[in-house]
């Protein structure tokens, strides 16, 4: 028995599963059996006829449309602003959180005040080291000059060798 193509359903096969069950050929029964495909969706029940289907728009805009999402809230406006909310006060008075959680919904504010990235916060800087504030400051005014004493590793040396230095660390502790 040749085959020429891939095997994928029983009705490829024609009568040859008839053949092979009424003269009691179980080897060539289960060889067929074997060599048609295991999924379940390329058997004959399911091999259904094929309508030409309409591609569907799937773009970003497309399926905010059709899922009805509001706009993308934005992460920081353009320019810096400093009265984002400025307008919930209003709100407050007169519905309540159900009139701000509405005006969110509609006109989404920033999520910050402003569109920076390198910007550091104040509370942030007063936290840090004062040698790692130093080189933040140095980072954000790279003209200004702070006044650098430069280190006499020669003059240090002779110090350490001499004992000078070792007598005053033995001091310290």
């Amino acid at each position: 028995m040749q085959i020429e193509q891939l095997l994928l359903k029983e009705a490829q096969l024609g009568i040859a599963l008839n053949v092979s069950v009424r003269e009691s050929r179980r080897g060539d029964f289960a060889l067929l059996l074997s060599a048609l495909s295991q999924d379940a969706l390329d058997f004959s029940q399911f091999d259904f006829p094929r309508s030409a289907v309409d591609e569907k728009d799937k773009s970003e805009d497309a399926l905010k449309k059709e899922l009805q999402v509001g706009p993308k809230k934005p992460l920081a406006p353009q320019e810096y602003d400093f009265l984002i909310g400025q307008y919930n006060r209003y709100f407050v008075k007169d519905g309540g959180l159900e009139d701000i959680k509405l005006n969110e919904y509609l006109d989404p504010e920033p999520l910050h005040i402003r569109d920076d990235k390198l910007h550091v916060p104040l509370s942030v800087v007063e936290n840090l080291e004062p040698a790692v504030r130093a080189k933040l400051f140095k980072q954000q005014n790279p003209e200004i000059k702070l006044q650098e004493r430069e280190m006499d590793a020669a003059g240090f040396y002779d110090q350490l060798a001499s004992g000078e230095m070792q007598s005053q660390l033995r001091v310290a502790v």
